[in-house]
């Protein structure tokens, strides 16, 4: 009993927080309410949504495990991920960023854009100030807020392209098989054979650079790997006893891919898909620091190194924060990415 109110108390400080945001910041919670800022609707509904699952979650954590007889295999799968420490110190680190990122109108403590007299440009990171200033005056720590909007929407946008076109390409490859498995696999090797990051840069150097470029470039040139990785599951899968036997029943192709292949092959594509998010914010942000990223004045964790990569010496800061909020995305990614592998595939379990 003592565990489950201490499990839950975790989850009460959560939604208490987010609470003490809401009365903090009270003023500009008044302002999004009258205006029409899509971004801060965002934020109060994620005050919301935070508060009412926080609260419901140490409610249920309260109680305790269920007793309940017979679990299923996703049920199992969370209980092993529970036990991975540095998987769920991922997630823990994840949640907050994304937090953080669509919270960001209320806890910016500045305009990201603004810039101010000379007299505020290159400041050391302050009270005022947390991060520092730039060499325009903008704060650091407001461009990093809401350089995590646009990074981390890039990353999950992306990955949701390539892995969609990925499961396509591979299912039917793997399901079809004969000169349909050899065309499409040919082509997957055709955009193997090309190195990426210049394949990027040649692309968005032709065309006006957006976030909606970079979303798009990024996901049609990642969904090779996935591709193959679902083709060798749905190649082992389609001969297995129950497949036949769908077949047999006289079951349609598209029914046997979507209600018996498909849904076997999820734990290495969501473990991919995990593992991709990183690769793809570390791209954008190759991308932003060469000048072909998201463009200016919008801010991303790549184009705010870039702006500070001349003053490297007399503002070490304007590219360290970004720099490390990279670094830890991707390896909190890494890790979440890890634990899913382990808790999921028995064949990586000890």
């Amino acid at each position: 009993m003592k565990a489950g109110v201490k499990a839950g108390l975790r989850w009460y400080v959560g939604a208490g927080l987010l609470l003490a945001l809401a009365i903090w910041r009270r003023a500009r919670v008044a302002e999004t309410v009258s205006g029409s800022d899509v971004a801060g609707w965002i934020a109060l509904a994620t005050l919301v949504v935070g508060v009412t699952a926080f609260t419901a979650v140490g409610v249920r954590a309260q109680r305790g495990p269920s007793s309940a007889i017979g679990h299923s295999w996703w049920e199992i799968g969370l209980r092993q991920f529970r036990l991975h420490k540095s998987a769920v110190l991922g997630v823990q680190i994840l949640l907050l960023l994304s937090l953080a990122t669509l919270l960001t109108p209320l806890l910016s403590p500045f305009d990201p854009n603004a810039i101010d007299p000379a007299a505020s440009r290159l400041l050391t990171p302050s009270w005022g100030h947390p991060m520092g200033t730039d060499h325009l005056g903008r704060d650091v720590l407001s461009r990093v807020l809401y350089g995590g909007r646009i990074s981390l929407s890039i990353g999950f946008l992306s990955i949701l392209i390539a892995v969609t076109l990925g499961v396509v390409v591979g299912a039917v490859a793997g399901y079809l098989g004969g000169w349909i498995d050899g065309v499409l696999m040919r082509i997957v090797d055709l955009f193997l054979s090309f190195p990426r990051l210049i394949l990027l840069v040649t692309i968005v150097a032709v065309f006006p650079p957006s976030v909606f470029l970079i979303v798009a470039i990024l996901g049609l040139t990642g969904w090779m790997g996935v591709a193959r990785l679902v083709r060798g599951q749905v190649l082992s899968l389609r001969e297995r006893e129950y497949i036949q036997a769908a077949r047999a029943l006289g079951f349609r192709g598209r029914r046997i891919l979507a209600r018996h292949i498909l849904p076997n092959v999820l734990t290495p594509v969501i473990v991919a898909a995990t593992l991709g998010i990183g690769n793809a914010i570390l791209a954008e942000a190759a991308l932003s620091f060469l000048g072909l990223g998201v463009a200016p004045p919008t801010a991303s964790w790549g184009s705010v190194i870039n702006d500070g990569k001349r003053f490297m010496l007399d503002g070490w800061w304007i590219t360290s924060f970004p720099g490390l909020a990279i670094v830890l995305t991707v390896v909190s990614f890494n890790l979440v990415g890890d634990g899913l592998r382990d808790a999921l595939d028995p064949r990586h379990s000890e």
